[in-house]
């Protein structure tokens, strides 16, 4: 069964499957398809954003068909090495959210759209 992974750096969001099984590494490889960045260079980090080792698969952090769904899927965290030689600090950009909805809106919303009769 697959489980559903979105992986967040800085404003970067990338959505994956995988096995509950699949190696961290593995993992991994998936990214540098897609963002050109060797493995090395990466570092995971789960939920708690406690470091993914390579060696370990997804179900070992808690990444279960049960906590990864394609509707709510796990997000792990991901930073990459930088020119120096060191990790950049973990950073996921928050969404942002949307604006307040306007009073004549919150109005409307109150009274489910029928019309309020006096």
């Amino acid at each position: 069964q697959d489980v559903f992974i979105m992986i967040r750096r800085q404003k970067t969001t990338i959505f994956t499957d995988a096995k509950e099984n699949t190696l961290v590494l593995e993992l991994k490889r998936m990214i540098e398809g897609i963002l050109k960045v060797a493995p090395s260079d990466q570092r995971l980090y789960n939920q708690d954003n406690d470091i993914m080792e390579d060696d370990h698969t997804l179900q070992d952090y808690g990444v279960t068909v049960s906590t990864a769904k394609a509707q709510a899927p796990a997000q792990l965290g991901l930073t990459c090495r930088n020119e120096l030689g060191d990790f950049e600090t973990l950073d996921i950009t928050p969404y942002s959210a949307p604006p307040d909805l306007p009073e004549v809106m919150k109005n409307q919303e109150a009274s489910n759209g029928q019309e309020q009769v006096a």
